[in-house]
């Protein structure tokens, strides 16, 4: 077998990277699970936070000083993040690059994850910023967009995919609860138990899931590709206490577009929805688009490329139409 280290680089540069294609790595990941050394290697490679850069060239060529960055839901893999980036690029790509943040599996540290988002900002003379935040990546987003501009630097869009604005908007509090009570403890679930865990985290869901899915969804998530314990963990605490009202004065000009589905089961959609209106009723440029027809209804743009790119390019419309140039002042 090849350095898992060079396998994990290429995942970022990927032009294309199917369902099927995803399922079939993460079944081979299951293999490899047996080699407990090769497990380990791969997760050690994974404790570094990493921006995972999607090449477009000709979006490279038209926007070279504009790119989004995506902040993956919970429990979202580098690969996933890599897959969620290619779904949604026929329509991102018309106003920027594509990058997406690779969270640490020693868990997840915002103040690294700002510091990388500004490298990878200053690195790539940026002047252009959206933000895609998926699922819980909505929370973290907005964060990181309040503490950039402290430090000078505007992000001009977040899209919250299904963001809950607090764990006051998580339908199923009790798992989380359970993870983050063994987290400040000091206690990390082992993996016999966590593939309970994830199992019946999504039979419980089942209404928004095949039987399929739900063994599919499972066994990626036992994959050694997949996130660590402790950065699922960590990830949880993050989402329980987080509390938008502390960042209501700190986006600036910031603009905030909210998508979701009323078939929901994870996020409930009518909360999360009125919060961050509540919220950020300045900052707010749109909340009644939804993704109709996606399945599952939560945050699933790579399960449902169609529904979310309408979704997304309506959202740009709303935004502001195509500009053929300008853009926000350099700050470097």
């Amino acid at each position: 077998m090849s350095d898992p280290a060079e396998f994990l680089r290429a995942a970022a540069d990927l032009k294309r990277f199917s369902r099927r294609r995803f399922l079939t790595g993460s079944a081979l990941g299951l293999t490899l699970a047996a080699d407990l050394l090769v497990t380990q290697r791969i997760q050690r490679y994974r404790e570094d936070l990493e921006i995972l850069r999607v090449r477009d060239d000709t979006a490279e060529r038209r926007f070279p000083t504009a790119s989004w960055i995506l902040f993956p839901g919970y429990k979202t893999s580098w690969e996933e993040t890599v897959w969620i980036l290619n779904s949604l690029r026929p329509v991102l790509a018309t106003r920027g690059q594509l990058a997406g943040v690779g969270y640490s599996n020693r868990g997840l540290d915002v103040d690294d994850i700002v510091a990388a988002v500004y490298r990878y900002i200053r690195n790539h003379q940026l002047r252009r910023i959206y933000f895609y935040g998926h699922s819980f990546g909505g929370m973290l987003a907005v964060e990181v967009a309040a503490r950039l501009l402290g430090r000078g630097v505007a992000v001009e869009l977040i899209i919250l995919d299904s963001s809950p604005a607090g764990r006051q908007d998580v339908l199923d509090r009790a798992m989380f609860q359970g993870a983050v009570a063994l987290y400040d403890a000091g206690y990390r679930i082992p993996s016999v138990v966590r593939g309970g865990y994830e199992l019946g985290e999504r039979v419980l869901h089942k209404d928004e899931r095949t039987w399929r899915t739900v063994v599919d969804q499972t066994l990626e998530q036992l994959s050694p590709l997949a996130p660590s314990t402790t950065l699922i963990q960590s990830e949880a605490s993050y989402i329980f206490r987080y509390d938008a009202w502390r960042y209501s004065r700190a986006l600036g000009g910031t603009s905030l577009a909210f998508i979701g589905n009323p078939d929901d089961k994870t996020v409930n959609y009518f909360g999360a929805r009125s919060a961050w209106a509540s919220v950020f009723p300045r900052n707010l440029v749109s909340n009644d688009l939804v993704t109709e027809g996606a399945s599952p209804a939560h945050a699933s743009p790579q399960w449902n490329p169609g529904v979310y790119q309408r979704v997304v390019r309506e959202v740009l419309r709303q935004y502001s139409p195509p500009e053929k140039g300008g853009g926000l002042k350099s700050v470097f």
